[in-house]
């Protein structure tokens, strides 16, 4: 299979996903967050460095997800020509059920 090459918006679209996502980690390790997400973190870091600029949306859920980050949000900001207005917010995070 041919992989087409990405168009410039594509690209920028991966980078502002990546500085997202970096702003939405903090503190928190690049390994702990993800871990968390069941994904490697060579997967994270190529995401968060603009590598991969159109990652599998299973792998952006569930980023998303341990970030406490919505996909609504998410989208709104990648999309936006002149993104990092840090606008993406953090959602409630489920509750965990107590086995």
């Amino acid at each position: 299979m041919v992989r087409l090459p990405l168009t410039p918006e594509e690209v920028q679209r991966g980078q502002r996903l990546g500085a997202l996502l970096r702003r939405a980690r903090g503190d928190r390790s690049m390994l702990e967050t993800a871990l968390d997400a069941l994904v490697s973190p060579e997967t994270l870091r190529k995401i968060e460095s603009g590598r991969v600029a159109t990652p599998a949306f299973p792998t952006i859920a569930a980023i998303a997800d341990v970030l406490g980050l919505s996909l609504d949000a998410v989208w709104a900001e990648i999309n936006e020509p002149q993104s990092g207005t840090g606008r993406a917010t953090a959602r409630t995070a489920p509750q965990r059920l107590a086995s």
